[in-house]
């Protein structure tokens, strides 16, 4: 009897061990995506400032968009967002005519992935097209590589949040990998200060 207690106790401290030592294991790994969405959403150490605004992901959901990319035929799925997690994702919204403030947006951020070295294959340049206008044909090939996505723009006007004097085409937003909304970059952005956002959050994560 006594024996069968031994083997029990001996048992039970075994498998509290091992629970103790899985719990360790998911805490190590968790720990710098925790570490780095503390840093970056609740501590604000004095003199740190945003050149974007930080967003509320509870407050914006991403919706389901079912999208068309561009070229698509007319029989594959829809696609929203969420087919490109994993990745921070720098999105701009437009009509297909891409006049010259869409082409120099979409310079922009071309120009701020590269800037990010190494780390720039964490972020994919995504455009939002609303309307079903010709792009021409140039403009594609000046920026490959860029996800062209059509999409329903009531759909996107009733999801993004805009400045007071601002419409959704004015700003870039940015996704982060988990397909939350983080941030909206003021209408008519200064790139270089978009820069400097992106390159301390690219930092202060671990995901992506």
């Amino acid at each position: 009897m006594l024996l069968l207690e031994f083997v029990v106790e001996k048992t039970d401290k075994q498998t509290l061990r091992g629970r103790w030592k899985l719990l360790l294991v998911v805490a190590v790994c968790a720990a710098p995506m925790i570490f780095s969405y503390f840093t970056y959403y609740v501590v604000k150490p004095s003199g740190r400032t945003n050149y974007g605004t930080i967003l509320d992901p509870r407050n914006y959901p991403m919706p389901k968009l079912q999208g068309h990319l561009l070229g698509a035929a007319a029989t594959d799925p829809a696609i929203g967002l969420e087919a490109y997690a994993g990745k921070w994702l720098m999105v701009q919204i437009d009509s297909g005519a891409c006049a010259e403030v869409c082409q120099k947006r979409m310079y922009d951020i071309r120009q701020l992935r590269t800037a990010q070295g190494k780390a720039m294959d964490r972020i994919e340049r995504v455009w939002l097209i609303t309307d079903d206008t010709p792009i021409d044909t140039s403009l594609i090939r000046q920026h490959d590589g860029v996800r062209m996505l059509k999409v329903d723009a009531a759909a996107l006007k009733a999801w993004l949040p805009t400045e007071s004097d601002s419409q959704i085409t004015d700003h870039i937003y940015l996704i982060d990998p988990l397909g939350n909304l983080m941030m909206r970059f003021p209408k008519d952005a200064d790139a270089n200060k978009i820069k400097k956002d992106l390159s301390k959050l690219l930092r202060a994560s671990a995901i992506g």
